[in-house]
């Protein structure tokens, strides 16, 4: 049989493809002039050791594995399981004149993924053809908004707001107007204004970020519009600017009410005419970007107060998008939290799997000034600190750590004596509703597994 993963590498028929055959000596020797008939060029080694470490050197220039090894050693398994997690692109076919489960089970702990009864060599071509096949069809769902809704997995959010924001982004990235993006510090402008790139026709075109404060004007100057060789002192070439490198794409303009006043004026006449002059030079030069702008300020205050040109804020404010801060994202936090804790153990390599009640608690109930950016970085704190599966309050800022508990105890009236039993009762439905519904997370920050939190829900008639 052929145990194979399909992957995007495989080419066009008419194209020669290089397949790594590994085992040479054995079985597949004998396929070595079909497969050059055929529009393979094969390179044999013999253990998938060797196969490993040239597909490092080759730097994708792969496009398949072939192999007969039966994977029942141990370190079989774990070559072919570094492989594919390597390359997890790379079709890898396994072949087999055994009916027996063991190598199925064997290929598939390895992390391969389809099976396909080999009869001869034609079977072996009808699986490189029908991988070839998939690779069409997954680049051309690749181009819908059903694979580009996943590039919006960077904003996390199941609330009212959130999903209303998801709604009108999509809307948005259609137009080519201008968009003013505005939030607080730590809201997620940046990831609104990529998302809006992503979605739009300009999404293969570059995606450009000039942070308007981080510069003094000169510099700021040069970066956007360019300048030309001997413009100043240190013009010692030319410089073409971001809004013109952005040739088809997008430019965001961060903390654009932080924008230099001298440049203003320059910069609202670029948006007018489509043109840019680079600095020290006579020529005009056509841009083809759309523009994007995000600030944590109130422009029109800062247009009264005689710091922002009143033109210039219309122009750049065709569509404002207002990205909403944590604190009236209730029902995110828990959910955005989990995430983070799954993302920091991963990349600290710790088995943390979530949040305690209490600590759960605490976090839902403060006021999250610095917005996600602030929660983000208290779970990275956390999951840093804790030496136990759950980070507990113990793990959390001091800010955090002082604000008062709630939830279950605001529940309950101060007149009320209630059993353990319906103490509880109200506190599984407490969580279940900070959670909207979602009982595995629910199970997670109630310590539980989903089976104990099940049995509850029965018990006590939650639906």
């Amino acid at each position: 049989m052929i145990v194979f993963r399909v992957g995007h590498r495989m080419g066009a028929r008419t194209a020669r493809k290089r397949v790594l055959v590994v085992g040479g000596a054995g079985p597949l020797a004998r396929l070595d002039g079909w497969l050059q008939q055929n529009g393979t060029d094969p390179l044999f080694v013999q253990h998938l050791g060797e196969a490993a470490a040239m597909l490092r050197e080759a730097s994708g220039g792969i496009d398949a594995l072939l192999t007969a090894l039966s994977l029942d050693s141990v370190d079989e398994l774990a070559s072919m399981s570094q492989i594919v997690t390597e390359h997890p692109d790379l079709p890898v076919l396994l072949l087999t004149a055994e009916v027996s489960p063991e190598p199925i089970v064997n290929a598939l702990r390895a992390g391969t993924i389809e099976l396909c009864p080999l009869t001869g060599p034609g079977e072996l071509q009808r699986a490189l053809t029908r991988s070839t096949l998939l690779h069409r069809l997954r680049r051309k769902l690749d181009s819908t908004d059903l694979i580009k809704a996943t590039r919006l997995s960077q904003m996390l959010g199941e609330s009212r707001l959130m999903r209303a924001l998801f709604q009108l982004i999509k809307r948005v990235a259609q137009s080519d107007v201008s968009v003013l993006i505005t939030g607080e510090t730590g809201t997620g402008k940046e990831l609104v204004a990529e998302a809006i790139h992503r979605f739009s026709p300009r999404s293969r075109k570059p995606f450009v970020t000039v942070n308007c404060a981080a510069m003094p004007e000169a510099l700021l100057e040069s970066e956007l519009f360019g300048h030309s060789r001997g413009a100043f002192t240190d013009a010692v070439v030319a410089h073409t600017g971001l809004l013109v490198h952005a040739e088809g794409g997008t430019v965001l303009l961060d903390e654009i009410g932080d924008m230099p006043a001298g440049l203003q004026p320059k910069l609202l006449r670029v948006l007018q005419q489509r043109q840019v002059r680079p600095v020290g030079s006579n020529r005009e030069v056509a841009v083809d970007a759309r523009i994007i702008a995000a600030t944590n300020k109130d422009l029109e205050r800062e247009v009264r107060r005689n710091r922002f040109r009143e033109d210039l804020y219309f122009r750049i404010n065709v569509i404002e998008i207002e990205v909403p801060p944590l604190r009236r994202r209730d029902d995110d936090v828990l959910h955005l939290a989990q995430e983070f804790v799954r993302r920091a153990s991963a990349r600290q390599g710790k088995e943390v799997t979530g949040i305690t009640p209490r600590a759960a608690e605490k976090m839902a109930r403060y006021g999250w000034p610095g917005n996600v950016r602030e929660l983000q970085n208290c779970i990275e704190r956390a999951v840093a600190l804790t030496h136990l599966p759950q980070i507990t309050v113990e793990d959390l800022p001091q800010q955090i750590r002082r604000k008062t508990t709630t939830g279950l105890h605001q529940a309950i009236a101060p007149e009320e004596v209630l059993s353990m039993v319906e103490v509880e009762q109200r506190h599984i439905r407490d969580v279940l509703q900070r959670c909207r519904g979602n009982k595995r997370m629910a199970a997670d920050l109630l310590g539980v597994d989903r089976k104990t939190l099940y049995r509850k829900l029965n018990r006590f008639s939650i639906v």
